[in-house]
């Protein structure tokens, strides 16, 4: 209660009361968790827990926050010793409840062979939580296939989002486009961008060998000839990017290309001549409350596929798990995207500057 009422006695007598009730009230149980995790030290402050202002906004780095390195390497020995996720926002979507849990891990310790299992214990936690708590569906960053063999009894649904994830880079790609150039590290995201392109008639351009039998050994005679590598970073206009696209290769590109990442992580903006789109991500609709943070680096109220593909399997009442090498059909997760209220991005372009 404000200060003052409590001093002159014109509080509600009830307040005392309702507080210790709503003690009292049971833990909210999650429809729909969504898994994520720290990407930097400083990324702490952005989260709802640490500075609003900072939450509203997408994510960037600011010179100010080196300021509070005493406070940060304490967030990091905090980390260290907590062990287990920790819920960072609640919303909800029509009678859908939706929780985000993170683990306390950075970016960089996802790429250290050494933390590999320590992460994966506590994905694997944290599933068996969702699981304890009854929720219907989980994302993850990962493929997830090996924690579904390891429970085969699951009743929580494993989601990667990937077959989201290729709707909207294949609707991001601008009509009348005939070529695509593919660079960076190949994921299940991908293969399945590549091979949908291949039946769609667009030619995908492959820069290195090894990426080009790869993919080769994967599409077959499913890639309708339509898979070639080349020396050339001119010819494409478009470009499908990941984590591994050097800031040589982008300097490469051609004045007015367009980058579309298919990473979880954008590539860094270093051509002004050029343009960026987001990651995979789509708009949400107006029935998803209590959006009040940015996702990372996205604009407030816009969502990364990977957390619309839990929504979605859940409103949906799917019952398979989407993780390892399986995905579900492409066409029927787009058109229910669509049919829940979640708008795909403008794409920057020439005609828009």
């Amino acid at each position: 209660m404000p200060f003052y009422d409590y001093i002159y006695d014109t509080m509600d007598k009830s307040s005392d009361t309702l507080y210790e009730n709503s003690l009292k009230r049971k833990e909210e149980t999650p429809n729909v968790v969504h898994l994520t995790h720290l990407t930097t030290p400083e990324s702490i402050y952005h989260l709802r827990f640490g500075f609003a202002s900072l939450a509203s906004k997408p994510y960037s780095s600011a010179w100010y926050l080196w300021l509070l390195w005493p406070v940060t390497l304490w967030s990091m020995v905090l980390t260290r010793i907590y062990r287990r996720t920790f819920v960072v926002e609640r919303n909800r979507f029509h009678q859908l409840r939706l929780q985000t849990w993170a683990i306390p891990k950075y970016g960089i310790q996802y790429r250290l062979k050494w933390q590999k299992e320590s992460v994966n214990n506590m994905i694997e936690e944290a599933v068996l939580e969702a699981e304890e708590k009854g929720a219907s569906g989980e994302e993850l960053n990962r493929y997830g296939e090996v924690y579904v063999k390891k429970h085969p009894q699951l009743k929580v649904k494993l989601v990667d989002g990937s077959s989201l994830a290729v709707a909207v880079l294949l609707n991001s790609i601008p009509k009348g486009t005939t070529q695509v150039l593919l660079r960076g590290n190949l994921t299940k995201v991908a293969f399945a961008v590549a091979f949908a392109l291949c039946q769609k008639g667009i030619q995908v351009t492959v820069l290195r060998e090894d990426e080009y039998e790869k993919l080769d050994k994967s599409l077959g005679t499913k890639s309708e000839g339509k898979l070639v590598t080349s020396k050339s970073y001119s010819s494409c206009k478009v470009w499908l990017v990941g984590d591994d696209l050097t800031e040589e290769e982008q300097r490469k590109a051609n004045k007015g290309t367009l980058f579309i990442p298919f990473s979880q992580l954008p590539p860094k903006k270093l051509r002004k001549g050029c343009f960026y789109h987001t990651t995979p991500a789509m708009q949400t609709p107006t029935a998803l409350e209590n959006v009040d943070s940015c996702e990372n680096w996205l604009p407030r109220r816009v969502m990364s596929v990977w957390r619309i593909a839990g929504i979605l399997h859940a409103v949906e009442g799917w019952e398979e798990h989407e993780c390892g090498y399986t995905m579900s059909n492409i066409d029927k997760v787009w058109e229910a995207c669509l049919k829940h209220g979640f708008q795909p991005l403008k794409v920057p372009t020439q005609s828009k500057s």
